[in-house]
């Protein structure tokens, strides 16, 4: 279990990567770069310990909490950090005390390739790994171009494969953020198999994570859109001062606190060891809740800044892009509405 004070350090130490004043000449300049994110930064974040949040403190780690874990991924979402880091936690998560030292320092950055359809959380599809090798394609790799190795998982376990290992292909497309995602392709690959410890629960804290971002994301599109309606004018008057956006930005103010809530909620519950069913019950709720939440934030920041909320200049759309992006990593709404209904008791609690 963490306590306030760690969660106020976490969040502290992320604001050194979130520059105050909301300044996103960084973010601007990494976009549909190589590698989407800036590997320098990376090191400086994984020297912060931020790699070794979820691993345990007998494995090397520093065992702290999911409530941690989130207050940290709100902070980097509210800045648009473009970082992998969520995904590189989810490759050590899964690697556990053998991930090793240049994972954990960050000058080796392994990412997960996990996914093989568009929605969902299946790790087994997409690859087997035969006498002759590691065959199958893995998609939708975050920042994949940046990776220097990818832990990809199959139904017998995961395989660590290098990327520019033979038999390796990488097939990278850009997304709105000004990121990426790469679909890896292996054709008979030689790689060591390696079990993979407690896949469910480490997807779910991904899907948690994200949901944090997300908040993150939501939050400060709000912030900035209120700015915007106390300073822009119509017939001599702030539009803030028109019931009708007063009211739709109460209704925003609304379900961000209800989405903090959840994500708060959900965290303490995971700390507190709840069981594998409610733990995925309580993820699918928030994410659900995140993916909804972040969009309507979105459409709604467009809509009261106006035409130049659809500009690419105005900074309120890098905002709308990322959540646009992010909104079904890690299982979709529909997906998590369908496995929460899926759950008994627990859709009914």
């Amino acid at each position: 279990m963490t306590d306030l004070a760690e969660i106020e350090m976490i969040r502290d130490s992320a604001r050194a990567f979130v520059p105050p004043g909301g300044d996103l000449v960084r973010i601007r300049g990494l976009r549909f770069g190589e590698a989407g994110f800036d590997p320098a930064i990376y090191r400086q974040m994984a020297e912060m310990g931020w790699l070794m949040l979820r691993l345990p403190e007998e494995e090397g780690g520093l065992g702290l909490g999911m409530r941690a874990y989130c207050a940290l991924a709100a902070v980097l979402g509210a800045g648009l950090v473009p970082e992998p880091l969520i995904h590189a936690n989810l490759a050590v998560r899964l690697l556990g005390a053998g991930v090793g030292d240049a994972v954990l320092a960050g000058t080796r950055i392994v990412l997960p390739a996990w996914q093989a359809g568009f929605d969902g959380l299946d790790l087994a599809a997409g690859v087997t790994g035969a006498a002759g090798g590691l065959s199958g394609e893995k998609r939708f790799v975050y920042q994949a171009a940046g990776a220097d190795a990818f832990l990809v998982t199959g139904a017998e376990g995961g395989w660590l494969v290098e990327a520019g290992a033979e038999g390796v292909s990488l097939e990278c497309e850009g997304t709105q953020d000004g990121g990426h995602f790469g679909s890896l392709r292996l054709a008979g690959v030689s790689a060591e198999r390696i079990d993979l410890i407690d896949p469910a629960a480490a997807l779910d804290e991904a899907a948690l994570a994200t949901s944090a971002y997300l908040l993150g994301v939501a939050e400060t599109a709000f912030e900035m859109t209120l700015d915007y309606l106390r300073v822009r004018k119509q017939f001599d008057k702030p539009i803030g001062s028109f019931q009708s956006l007063q009211h739709r930005a109460t209704d925003l103010k609304m379900q961000l606190a209800l989405l903090r809530a959840g994500v708060d909620m959900a965290a303490g519950a995971l700390d507190a060891g709840v069981d594998d069913a409610r733990r995925s019950a309580l993820v699918s709720q928030v994410k659900v809740r995140a993916a909804d939440t972040a969009m309507l934030v979105a459409r709604e920041a467009v809509q009261m800044h106006g035409a130049i909320g659809f500009t690419d200049e105005h900074d309120v759309g890098l905002f709308v892009r990322k959540a646009m992006t992010l909104a079904n990593q890690f299982g979709s709404a529909a997906f998590h509405r369908r496995r929460f209904a899926a759950m008994q008791p627990y859709a009914a609690a």
